[in-house]
């Protein structure tokens, strides 16, 4: 193993977030609106994908500059077919200590055992609310409620756990849903994490007026159930740390927003068509597959990928401002979450 690489700021490369495809099933509209991403819209072909081989071949090089964290994200990487495949090839790297895929828990329930079986550690499941209405409205592909619920409670079963709960957060859309979220979800298998809807992509119409900061989040739990914080696991988690205090169970909050933790971040995000991303709000990548189909070697490839991190300065959440507010970024959709 190479020495660890640090960038600009001082930020080691433990992080990678790995888009498998483009495409979902569900039009989110604080991520994949209806209005962009119709009928008519075109995603990525098959020979612009990521072979699973070339992923394979990239997270071994990743993991030989300090890579220790790999989570599998989309679009929805269900949608990838026989991604158990894949699974299987990422889970003999012995560097990866932490392997996880999140979904929005669609796909039949009889995957979940599959996912595990081939040697998928934990999942992340997207869930914004718990109320029929208003999780439809927001997936907007009259998806049910129970479905997703299912697949949480699949996964607790099989042991994949602790099982983390995505919930974005929007003002007037579904505040109404954080407690009973938070009443649901206060079990020892699952962490429950609220997130501040961001400014991620040019395609949801975000408005500052519309983010529920974490503050406003945690003052509406702690008047019914009681919370007190926890310290953090390790340098560069996204999530701050909390439990209630009458069963001990933790939840967290992502606070990108109104707290921004870019001086921790030690995430690189590899979209589906093989281009390194150094933040999820970046203009743009580099391309990593035209590097590997060109026959470079592991070495040169490497090489690279550490140039690339070396030279990283990204801390838009430190600086989102009025000067960054036409930043043409890249969709969420297109390099994960």
């Amino acid at each position: 193993m190479q020495p660890e690489i640090k960038d600009t700021l001082g930020r080691a490369l433990r992080d990678l977030r790995i888009s498998l495809t483009d495409r979902c099933n569900f039009r989110c509209t604080y991520c994949m609106p209806k209005s962009i991403f119709g009928r008519e819209y075109q995603f990525l072909p098959k020979e612009q994908l990521l072979t699973f081989e070339e992923i394979t071949r990239l997270v071994k090089i990743f993991a030989s500059l300090g890579t220790q964290k790999l989570r599998l994200t989309g679009g929805e990487p269900l949608l990838r077919k026989d991604v158990e495949i894949l699974i299987s090839q990422l889970a003999q790297i012995p560097e990866v200590a932490d392997f996880a895929l999140t979904s929005n828990g669609s796909s039949p329930i009889k995957r979940v055992q599959e996912l595990k079986d081939a040697g998928l550690r934990r999942m992340t499941i997207s869930l914004d609310s718990l109320d029929n209405k208003v999780f439809q409205e927001m997936n907007d592909v009259d998806f049910p409620v129970s479905r997703v619920v299912e697949w949480i409670d699949k996964v607790v079963e099989v042991g994949m756990t602790p099982v983390k709960i995505n919930m974005v957060v929007k003002r007037g859309v579904n505040e109404d849903s954080i407690l009973p979220m938070a009443k649901h979800f206060d079990q020892p298998d699952t962490i429950l994490r609220f997130i501040e809807y961001m400014d991620v992509g040019s395609s949801n119409g975000w408005r500052l007026d519309d983010v529920l900061t974490a503050k406003e989040i945690l003052n509406m739990i702690h008047k019914e159930m009681p919370i007190e914080p926890l310290k953090a696991n390790y340098v560069g988690e996204v999530a701050k740390r909390w439990r209630f205090k009458e069963s001990g169970n933790e939840f967290g909050v992502i606070a990108s927003v109104s707290q921004p933790f870019c001086g921790d971040c030690t995430r690189a995000r590899l979209s589906a068509d093989g281009s390194l991303y150094t933040c999820l709000f970046a203009i743009q990548g580099h391309d990593l597959k035209s590097l590997l189909r060109s026959g470079a070697s592991d070495n040169e490839v490497s090489e690279s990928i550490a140039n690339v991190w070396k030279k990283r300065s990204d801390h838009y959440s430190e600086v989102r401002s009025s000067k960054t507010d036409d930043l043409p970024k890249v969709e969420m959709s297109f390099i994960g979450g």
